[in-house]
This record gives structure tokens, C-alpha cells and sequence, in this order.
């Protein structure tokens, strides 16, 4: 049985969790450890040496990390040039959050801000090209705020 409560014992996977295809897995499990805190709840690696599947608990969540296997359509950004895809983080404090990250080899995207929506906010690119943004709730504003603000925001920037 996990000792995290809420992951699913058999699977260590929420109903909907983030699966990172990385060049180098073993090495991201060993930085989101470093970086994030991640605990390490599952490792499966492939006959070749490359790992399979790792199952990560990160600030109560799963995270499934892998390496590349292109041979069966499972390739990293790097591969890509990029992602899309940007994995949002709530923390108690973006500001050490982010100096954590970095600290472990992430490179800085944004740096912490206080942003309209209400959050104290920074975006970091880890080393395997995969996106976080770091994040502190500190207000709550309605929706209609937040789209006034908005607002304000986007006439200011032109």
C-alpha cells in the first residue's frame, strides 16, 4: 500500500496525471527530486536500460516520467523543438520554489511576480524541455475582476 493517501496503489496514478516523455529519464527523476521535491514511488526500467515508467509524487499529485521511445511514438520535446504543454505547480512560496528549481538546473523563463488573476507566478523551463509554472495564491478576485484587470493589463502592454 502507498503511503500517499491519495494515489491509487496498484497504478500510483490519479484520475488524471501527466505523463513526461524525457531524454534521459532517470536523470529528470533525480532533478524533479532536486528541483521539486518529488518523492520516487515506482521505478520500472526496459531490458535495453532505458526507464520505462517512474512514478513521482510531486506536492500531492502523480507524475509519471519515461524515457523516449520513438520506436513506439514516444518522443521529448527535444525531439519536437518544444512543447506546448506547461505543468502548473501551487507551492507556499514561488519565490523559493522558483530559486530551488534553478538552483537545480532549471533555466528562468519568468521570474516571480505578482500577476492580475491574484498569484505570486514564475515560469521555469526544466532541462529535459519541459515547462512549470510556480505558483503562490495570494488574492482571490472574482472572474469579472480578473477580466478587468486583464484588461488593464493587455492596454498597458500596447
Amino acid at each position: 500500500m502507498s503511503k500517499h493517501e491519495n494515489a491509487a496503489p496498484a497504478r500510483c496514478m490519479h484520475s488524471l496525471s501527466p505523463h513526461l516523455v524525457c531524454e534521459g529519464a532517470a536523470a529528470a527523476v533525480d532533478f524533479y527530486k532536486k528541483a521539486f521535491g518529488a518523492e520516487e514511488m515506482m521505478r520500472i526500467p526496459a531490458p535495453d536500460g532505458r526507464l520505462m515508467h517512474a512514478c513521482l509524487w510531486i506536492n500531492g499529485s502523480t507524475v509519471i516520467v519515461m524515457d523516449a521511445f520513438p520506436e513506439m511514438g514516444a518522443v521529448s520535446p527535444q525531439a519536437l523543438g518544444g512543447s506546448p504543454v506547461t505543468l502548473h505547480l501551487i507551492v507556499e512560496d514561488t519565490d523559493s520554489a522558483f530559486d530551488r528549481a534553478i538552483d537545480a538546473g532549471a533555466i528562468e523563463v519568468a521570474a516571480p511576480d505578482d500577476m492580475f488573476w491574484g498569484d505570486r507566478y514564475a515560469v521555469v523551463k526544466d532541462p529535459f524541455g519541459h515547462s512549470w509554472s510556480i505558483a503562490t495564491p495570494q488574492k482571490n478576485f472574482s472572474e469579472e475582476e480578473i477580466i478587468e484587470r486583464a484588461k488593464s493589463v493587455m492596454m498597458e502592454c500596447g
